[in-house]
């Protein structure tokens, strides 16, 4: 059989590769370009620094206000295969969030598996929070300008916050960030986490699905130790427990969806063992009643929607 046709590794319902290594991925890859928001009036450009790669946001009419903004990193969804932040649903999602948070946003561009497996998302993603921390290097005139970086927020959906997480672990390292930079928050919207042993309804999931989650963590990080990685099961033992308890956030939100069969659980579990990990902070918990993963990139401006940016922007406005 014709190795560019026969399938190796099918990753519903992102990708799949076959065994002359081509890359197929299923989902649409519309983009649209950086510039003026014409919904929101929120600017954006595309910036690639080193191994830093981003897209900014600034609200409409910041140049005229002497008031210095709260700064987002954001991490796009798509199970580290798929997404980037000029994606029509990431991008219009940032708009939308730095319009109605009064916050510089920067969306980052992350390697994808399989072309770049894990851990090169983590890289990318930790390159662009200095990034952020160090205004550019000292040469983003937006950052220079309008940041206030003793306000700084970690964000993410899915693979998304999962990065956030682990950008959170990072940053609690001394040292880690310039002096005056501080992490006030972590969003974490239907985070995916798994593990070896299932927690909470999990236990009712056949087989198959455990089995699932191993062969695709794998197939994204071929060099992980499965799925008891700290950075897949944050609670796996003591070290990472402490690890995790030790985040400099100031307050952590969790936002799960009624409806997300394969991450519910993971979301609410993972509030559960932050909670009675040590951590010092304040912690939220939202649940979106039914819908599914992912919903809001779709329907960002349905009731379900709107509660969940809602509460997003007030977390961060607070």
């Amino acid at each position: 059989m014709d190795p560019d046709s026969e399938i190796s590794f099918d990753f519903q319902p992102f990708l799949c590769q076959y065994k002359s290594g081509r890359v197929f991925r299923y989902r649409s890859n519309a983009t649209v370009p950086a510039g003026t928001d014409p919904v929101t009036g929120v600017v954006s450009k595309d910036i690639h620094v080193g191994a830093a790669r981003a897209r900014v946001y600034l609200p409409p009419d910041t140049a005229a206000s002497p008031a210095k903004l709260p700064v987002i990193v954001y991490f796009h969804g798509g199970g580290f295969v798929v997404g980037s932040p000029a994606g029509t649903s990431n991008h219009a999602y940032l708009n939308d969030l730095v319009v109605h948070a009064g916050a510089i946003g920067v969306s980052v561009y992350y390697r994808l598996a399989p072309e770049h497996m894990l851990p090169a998302a983590y890289e990318d993603g930790w390159a662009a929070v200095r990034w952020a921390a160090t205004r550019g290097d000292g040469a983003d005139p937006w950052l220079l300008d309008h940041a206030d970086l003793s306000r700084v927020f970690l964000a993410g959906c899915s693979a998304g916050a999962n990065l956030a997480h682990n950008m959170a672990i990072r940053a609690s390292a001394t040292g880690a960030l310039p002096k005056g930079v501080t992490v006030r928050g972590l969003l974490a919207v239907h985070p995916y986490f798994t593990g070896k042993e299932a927690v909470g309804a999990e236990v009712a999931f056949a087989a198959s699905v455990r089995k699932h989650m191993d062969r695709t963590w794998r197939f994204v990080f071929p060099g992980s130790l499965g799925l008891d990685d700290p950075l897949v099961n944050p609670f796996v033992n003591d070290d990472a427990r402490a690890a995790v308890a030790k985040i400099p956030c100031e307050r952590v939100l969790v936002c799960v969806a009624e409806a997300d069969v394969l991450l519910k659980e993971r979301g609410l579990w993972y509030y559960r063992e932050l909670k009675a990990s040590g951590y010092a902070g304040e912690l939220g918990l939202l649940e979106s009643k039914g819908v599914g993963h992912g919903f809001h990139m779709d329907m960002l401006h349905s009731e379900e929607g709107v509660e969940l940016q809602k509460r997003s922007v007030a977390f961060i406005r607070k």
